[in-house]
């Protein structure tokens, strides 16, 4: 493919960098599952080790080899000024490039866990800053996989993806169903399910003696809502970060840091 310089913005070969929202983008033509942006060469890198196939790229000038050095010569690359390119794309390119990427299939929930010790449940974190950013400690900390429920905000949103620094690309993730049909799946493969929240029963993670469970299901709720009834009612235990000064409690994404580490330890 050749290198295509940008002059104007109504070429139609842009039509996934103008201005499109993550929901867009989801429902891209000409895809199987939709499209996600991946920002920067560090993020595109990780994609591309994951397995994630690009569109296209749009880049400046000076990441320009850099971008074709990633994809090679059979993806697109579009190349600009910084100032047409901020205006197809309503953001400033502070990291000199982003790439349409084709969404991969979500793999199936038992296969996710069958090699799986320890993982994260995400019930209804509807902040894709909070959910990048448990994205970003999973990796680092090492958490084997993540489920999220329905109303969880999209991982592959472009926030998430940029927050995480990539690591949503690493981690691997997939949906899940009700509750019912999710305690169902933890039990077949063993998981002792952990729920942090602030109930009168709840367990100081000091306490909780996570290295007695093989596998073992850390299980996060929303800002402010916290868990629901239906996911405290599937939880084996209720756990809590041991607080001072007044304060009752954490961000969910420092709080699934600070429970990873103390867990994995």
């Amino acid at each position: 493919m050749p290198i295509i310089e940008i002059h104007e913005l109504s070429d139609p070969r842009l039509a996934d960098y103008t201005q499109s929202t993550d929901v867009a983008l989801k429902k891209a033509r000409g895809t199987e599952h939709g499209l996600y942006i991946a920002e920067s060469a560090l993020v595109l890198e990780r994609a591309l080790r994951a397995g994630h196939r690009p569109r296209s790229v749009l880049t400046l000038a000076n990441t320009l080899d850099e971008a074709r050095a990633l994809v090679g010569d059979d993806v697109p690359v579009f190349v600009g000024a910084g100032e047409l390119l901020t205006e197809l794309t309503g953001y400033v390119l502070h990291r000199g490039l982003i790439a349409a990427m084709h969404r991969p299939a979500l793999p199936d929930p038992a296969a996710l866990l069958s090699d799986a010790r320890r993982i994260l449940i995400l019930e209804n974190v509807t902040d894709p800053t909070n959910v990048g950013a448990i994205f970003r400690s999973a990796g680092a900390i090492g958490a084997d996989a993540i489920l999220v429920t329905p109303r969880c905000s999209d991982p592959f949103y472009r926030r998430a993806i940029r927050v995480s620094m990539g690591t949503v690309l690493q981690v691997p993730w997939t949906r899940v169903g009700d509750w019912p049909s999710t305690r169902r799946l933890l039990t077949e493969h063993g998981f002792h399910v952990a729920a942090l929240a602030l109930t009168p029963d709840a367990v100081s993670l000091r306490d909780f003696h996570g290295d007695q469970h093989a596998r073992l299901a850390l299980l996060l709720g929303a800002e402010g809502e916290g868990l629901t009834d239906e996911a405290l009612a599937a939880a084996d235990a209720v756990v809590q970060i041991p607080m001072k000064h007044g304060i009752d409690s954490l961000n969910v994404a420092a709080a699934s840091a600070v429970a990873m580490w103390a867990l994995s330890s």
